[in-house]
């Protein structure tokens, strides 16, 4: 069910840095996903995520509580070509893509990953796009069930490795 209450808009600067550490709080406990030490740069990447919306049609994405609270974000990217992922997703034509979506451990099951989905959705719908590209990996089965549910099919040609992490990619057709 998705948390109704939680509202779903751009991020401001004053809010980059709070995200970021969301981010790599999230990611960094993931079971599985490397961790920090391993993978060093993905998690200044994590932390300077605010640096993406610096990016032509690229926005960050942010879900806040009726308190003002960050739930979630996640970075919405309009053109594909700057969604800045290995593998060649980057060279797909009228795509949209969204990556780094993480939820804050305390609101995890509020349906915040799914409204960020959504909102990605229908910004490329928007956009004009006729598919929307993300990536996920094996650490991210919650997400993964979530995409696929949501109608996102496995894309293999969009798989990629990031050092020793097996990427995997989705598309989900829009028209």
């Amino acid at each position: 069910m998705i948390n109704k209450e939680y509202s779903i808009r751009k991020a401001i600067p004053s809010e980059f840095d709070e995200i970021g550490t969301l981010m790599v709080e999230t990611y960094s406990q993931l079971e599985g996903f490397p961790k920090p030490s391993e993978q060093p740069n993905y998690y200044k990447l994590l932390a300077s995520v605010g640096e993406f919306a610096d990016k032509p049609k690229t926005e960050l994405l942010v879900a806040i509580s009726p308190e003002g609270q960050i739930g979630g974000a996640v970075v919405y990217f309009g053109d594909i070509q700057y969604y800045g992922s290995g593998g060649i997703a980057t060279q797909e034509k009228m795509a949209s893509g969204f990556r780094l979506l993480a939820v804050s451990p305390s609101a995890r099951g509020k349906g915040i990953g799914k409204l960020l989905t959504e909102a990605c959705i229908s910004k490329a719908i928007t956009d004009g796009n006729s598919q929307l590209i993300i990536h996920t990996t094996m650490a991210m089965q919650t997400a993964w069930k979530m995409y696929e549910h949501r109608g996102f099919k496995r894309s293999e040609d969009l798989d990629f490795m990031q050092g020793t992490l097996a990427v995997y990619g989705f598309r989900l057709l829009l028209r």
